[in-house]
């Protein structure tokens, strides 16, 4: 051998151990991410994401749908990774194995948002089940998700809790079967009350003319969790590796941070609070 090749074999085993040492292996994969559409809407993910991919070199393939599907989702193995705000159907998942531990990693609040002139009067609501009541009760025009997601279950569990049919009941009421942006856009057309999370509703509230009317009660409160799918229950078919990198990243302080910060400067407040700032 000579000489100059002994130091080309050399410098290419030494690039591969380095290589291997800083996780480059993972460049040029893909994991796939199941999450609720709020994350997407709001564009958050718009910003995460490249810097994951540039951190890591792993492509994240994004699917956005409601909690409830993107839990199936997981449910089922046709995920690595999910983003979801369901806390009960999280539990559920992670109890089945199916699911790795749910990790909360940021919040935020649900809004009641509606036309301004607000004739069930919201803000004077006691908890957000009695500004159902009122809303039902004035016959106002209400828009639901009706898709199952996270904010359409939370709407469940608060007109259930008003003492109201959970599909409504009242003749204003009507379900668009689709994500947050397109049901806001539907109720401002029709200049109705709809339940939003406060991501979303800031980052399209200039569209549909609508006004947040509910105040940041016990009761909105919105967490949104980080969950891995368990690759021993789906063996060959989870990307365990990325999906805990991604995972690792939004825990990260200089991620949680860029969250706390996200929607800060355009709408003046941030959209999301990080609850992992410190770690």
């Amino acid at each position: 051998m000579t000489a100059r090749l002994r130091i080309a074999t050399f410098s290419s085993i030494a690039a591969l151990l380095l290589c291997a040492l800083a996780g480059c292996g993972s460049r040029g994969e893909q994991i796939l991410l199941a999450t609720t559409t709020s994350v997407q809407d709001s564009g958050l993910l718009d910003t995460l994401v490249p810097v994951f991919r540039e951190r890591t070199g792993i492509r994240v393939r994004v699917v956005a749908v409601g909690s409830g599907a993107a839990l199936r989702m997981g449910a089922d193995g046709n995920a690595d990774v999910l983003l979801t705000h369901a806390p009960e159907g999280e539990e559920a998942l992670v109890a089945s194995g199916a699911a790795l531990a749910r990790r909360p990693f940021m919040e935020n609040y649900f809004v009641i948002a509606g036309p301004e002139e607000d004739p069930a009067d919201v803000p004077g609501a006691a908890s957000a089940a009695d500004a159902y009541r009122r809303i039902a009760a004035s016959g106002a025009a209400y828009v639901s998700r009706g898709d199952d997601s996270g904010t359409h279950r939370r709407e469940q569990a608060l007109l259930r809790e008003a003492g109201l049919d959970e599909k409504g009941g009242w003749p204003g009421f009507a379900s668009t079967g689709t994500g947050m942006g397109g049901t806001l856009q539907v109720a401002g057309e029709r200049r109705a009350y709809v339940l939003s999370d406060l991501g979303t509703f800031l980052a399209f509230a200039q569209r549909v003319d609508l006004v947040a009317l509910s105040k940041p009660l016990p009761d909105l409160r919105n967490v949104y969790a980080v969950l891995r799918v368990n690759p021993e229950r789906f063996p060959g078919r989870v990307k365990a590796e990325g999906a805990q990198r991604f995972e690792a990243f939004l825990l990260d302080p200089d991620t949680q941070r860029r969250i706390g910060a996200f929607g800060r400067e355009r709408y003046g407040q941030p959209l999301f609070r990080p609850l992992h700032p410190e770690e």
